[in-house]
């Protein structure tokens, strides 16, 4: 089983960055692809960005690429989402999630078996 908590949002203007972080537990990081996802009030959780434990499958959601950027440091069981040109469309709680690499479902929410308890990104304009 794999434990995240997630850290790092906050309140930010248009325009602005921000970079989340998530720590890992439990057991061992290698073979679990780690993923953010974010879910704004009314709406359904969402994929946002997904890395394999190499890194060298990556997975952005369109309306993120080009201004997020998702990377982990697997010695520290860390990853970050680093948050750029924010909009206020972006304003949701983020959250870490993991799941076994299985070479698939990498932006399936159902896919992800291991969740944080979110944290708040909010982004005025």
């Amino acid at each position: 089983q794999v434990h995240t908590v997630e850290s790092g949002g906050g309140l930010v203007q248009a325009g602005g960055s921000l970079r989340l972080s998530c720590a890992a537990s439990g057991r061992t990081f290698r073979n679990y692809v780690m993923g953010w996802f974010r879910q704004a009030p009314g709406k359904e959780r969402e994929f946002v960005a997904s890395m394999n434990w190499s890194g060298g499958t990556i997975y952005y959601a369109n309306s993120v690429k080009g201004r997020f950027t998702i990377s982990r440091d697997n010695a520290k069981d860390l990853v970050y989402l680093q948050m750029n040109s924010l909009k206020p469309d972006d304003t949701a709680v983020y959250y870490c999630a993991g799941k076994y690499d299985d070479r698939k479902g990498y932006d399936k929410v159902d896919e992800y078996g291991y969740w944080g308890q979110g944290t708040q990104v909010t982004v005025s304009s």
